[in-house]
C-alpha cells in the first residue's frame, strides 16, 4: 500500500499506449488522466492533480453528452483538489457545477 510512484508509472505508461491506439478525445484517455490525477492527489501534489483532472474534464466535455454523470464526477474531483489547496471559492464553484449536472443526469431518488 502507498506505492504511489509505481502506480503513477503504470498509469502514465497506459496513457502513452492509449495515446497511440486511440483518437485524441477518446473517453478512455479521460479515465487515464483521472487515474493519474488521483495518484497525484494522494501524494499531495495538488497542482499536478489539478492539471490532470482538468485534462480529463476537457476530454469528457468533447467525448460525452453535456450532462453525463462522468462530467459531474470530474467537477467533483476538481473541487476536492481545490479544497485541499485551500481555494474554497473555486471548490464551491466546481461542486455547484457538479450538482447542476447531477440534478439533470440522475434520477431524483
Amino acid at each position: 500500500m502507498g506505492e504511489y510512484s509505481k502506480a503513477l508509472s503504470s498509469f502514465e505508461r497506459s496513457l502513452e499506449i492509449q495515446k497511440i491506439a486511440l483518437p485524441p478525445n477518446h473517453p478512455d484517455l479521460a479515465d487515464s488522466y483521472n487515474n493519474i490525477a488521483m495518484v497525484y492527489s494522494h501524494m499531495g501534489e495538488y497542482s499536478k492533480a489539478l492539471s490532470s483532472y482538468k485534462r480529463s474534464l476537457e476530454i469528457r466535455k468533447i467525448a460525452l453528452p453535456p450532462n453525463h454523470p462522468d462530467l459531474a464526477a470530474s467537477c467533483n474531483n476538481i473541487a476536492m483538489v481545490y479544497d485541499n489547496m485551500g481555494e474554497y471559492s473555486k471548490a464551491l464553484s466546481s461542486l455547484e457545477r457538479s450538482l447542476e449536472i447531477q440534478k439533470i443526469a440522475l434520477p431524483p431518488n
